[in-house]
């Protein structure tokens, strides 16, 4: 069946228009290298220049400061990567904190530089996804080069009090003995573009990763923001480009289109909150009335407005998204769940959800070309795949 209903906008978003129409010219005739010294190089080099004044603009930082990346996974093995082996060189350190409610793009990242000596303290997590900001403070030792924690989470919704745990790293910093060092701290906000404001001056960060297409920009494009005088080794070989940050031939067409669908989004995240946000609501309101024992999961009001993350007890994730796909709805897990093994998300495991609950997770993520005729649908079906996949694991243990 075709799909009818999609609500998985935090795996990936329709491309804007607008970034469409900025793509375009760049895919035809303005097809030039912007290493290139002569008209149609100098051509494409000016589109990467707009771009990055758009995404500076947007962001509160000089244009310098941001670079062009693939997608938001190398943005953010980037941003952990560079920083830590740059301050590892530079005899600051080898100890990097994050929490255990992380993409894998942050903790296989942690995982890797491990291998090269590293220590990871990974700071627990409450049951709503929260992280204690004077938890993450205690965590930083003279020994610390990085600490990284994720705006906003892309399972459950969680958003994280970035400014408040950046305020409190700085005071740990300044106490420690014989400090006299700025630690730098890395937000992911892969999945805040369309709600959250991106001022990095606010926000108080050091870096910051992005990934196109969960902003309506296209798939395999991303923007790193690096202060200035953050230490930072580029984990690409090869040419000059991206003031040495980032070898390799620009990818000029998605450069012009990420910046300008960061600047949509950006602009119009008041609408989106309040378009998703009623949508999320009567979602969930829904969900919660018609289907027993159905859990929401994440914080209650800290959260991104268009996340509705539930888990139902007795039923299997692969069993609902099946039954709901056949329906023409698109949703998700919000995770790799292994029916066979019953292996649960690390994010639903971080937050102490009990096995039993974590097989059965159901992620619907709205967007602003959703309707309530549309919500009102998953809600007259959702009910019976859930029953369906309950009977079925029932069956399934009785057979064995």
């Amino acid at each position: 069946m075709k799909t009818a209903v999609y609500l998985d906008h935090a795996a990936t978003t329709r491309l804007h228009p607008k970034a469409l129409e900025a793509m375009l010219p760049f895919l035809r005739d303005a097809y030039g290298n912007p290493s290139g010294n002569y008209a149609l190089g100098r051509q494409a080099a000016r589109a990467i220049d707009e771009a990055r004044s758009t995404v500076a603009g947007v962001l509160n930082c000089r244009p310098q400061e941001t670079v062009f990346t693939g997608p938001g996974t190398e943005s953010i093995n980037a941003a952990v990567k560079g920083v830590a082996f740059a301050q590892r060189q530079a005899g600051l350190g080898n100890h990097i904190v994050t929490t255990t409610l992380e993409h894998h793009a942050v903790l296989h990242s942690c995982e890797y530089l491990e291998e090269f000596g590293f220590e990871i303290t990974y700071v627990p997590v409450d049951a709503y996804g929260m992280v204690d900001p004077d938890g993450v403070a205690r965590a930083v030792n003279e020994r610390t080069v990085l600490v990284s924690v994720m705006l906003a989470n892309n399972e459950i919704g969680t958003v994280q009090p970035i400014a408040r745990i950046v305020e409190a790293v700085r005071e740990r910093a300044k106490s420690l003995p014989g400090a006299r060092r700025r630690v730098p701290v890395h937000t992911d906000a892969v999945q805040g573009a369309n709600a959250l404001d991106l001022d990095v001056a606010k926000l108080g960060v050091d870096l910051l990763s992005l990934s196109a297409h969960k902003f309506s920009g296209p798939k395999g494009a991303g923007v790193l923001y690096v202060k200035r005088g953050t230490p930072f080794l580029s984990q690409l070989s090869g040419g000059g480009q991206e003031r040495q940050r980032r070898a390799g031939t620009e990818n000029v067409a998605s450069i012009a289109a990420t910046a300008v669908a960061l600047r949509e989004a950006q602009q119009g995240r008041e609408s989106y909150r309040a378009v998703c946000g009623a949508l999320t609501r009567r979602l969930a309101e829904g969900v919660l009335r018609a289907v027993p024992a159905a859990t929401f999961n994440g914080h209650r009001e800290q959260r991104l407005p268009n996340n509705a993350h539930f888990s139902f007890e007795g039923a299997e994730s692969d069993g609902i998204l099946s039954a709901l796909d056949k329906l023409g709805i698109a949703a998700s897990a919000g995770s790799a769940c292994n029916s066979a093994t019953w292996e649960p998300s690390h994010v639903l495991v971080a937050i102490g959800m009990p096995l039993r609950r974590a097989a059965g997770a159901l992620r619907l993520t709205a967007g602003p070309e959703n309707t309530e005729e549309e919500i009102d649908y998953v809600l007259s079906v959702l009910p019976g795949a859930v029953a369906e996949s309950r009977a079925s694991a029932r069956h399934g243990l009785s057979a064995k």
